[in-house]
């Protein structure tokens, strides 16, 4: 993934009027979680700058947090094992992939919540050995 100078209101403008709501609350939580200003990560809203080696020497960018729209739901990247996180019990109605958590609307979700697991998921991500804050 690569980082871009790339302004998200272009990205936030072609989203429908709903959605686009959901996902400019959800940038203000994350910047609120992250204390980073959201930037382009191809179709990826993202938040501060994570640099990752696994011990293959496989390595790579990715930002700390990230929100996208996708056709299903909306997409937050937070973590390499988000199903480990007890939050999700108490967060609402959701989907999860190996690190992604996948919403419908944000009234399905307790906000409270998911700005805690928001937390839960960066703290662990910076306590990953693999991982160098960039930004």
């Amino acid at each position: 993934m690569e980082i871009t100078e790339q302004d998200i209101k272009p990205y936030l403008d072609q989203l429908d009027d709903a959605r686009k709501k959901d996902i400019e609350v959800l940038v203000e939580l994350a910047k609120k979680v992250t204390n980073k200003q959201p930037k382009m990560w191809g179709t990826i809203i993202g938040f501060g700058h994570l640099h990752y080696q696994y011990p293959t020497k496989r390595s790579g960018e990715m930002p700390l947090l990230g929100i996208a729209s996708r056709k299903e739901a909306i997409t937050l990247y937070l973590s390499y094992e988000i199903n480990k996180f007890e939050t999700l019990k108490q967060i609402g109605k959701y989907k999860t992939g190996q690190g992604c958590l996948y919403i419908k609307k944000l009234s399905d979700i307790d906000l409270t919540q998911l700005e805690q697991l928001m937390i839960e998921a960066k703290n662990d991500l910076l306590s990953q050995k693999i991982i160098t804050v960039v930004d």
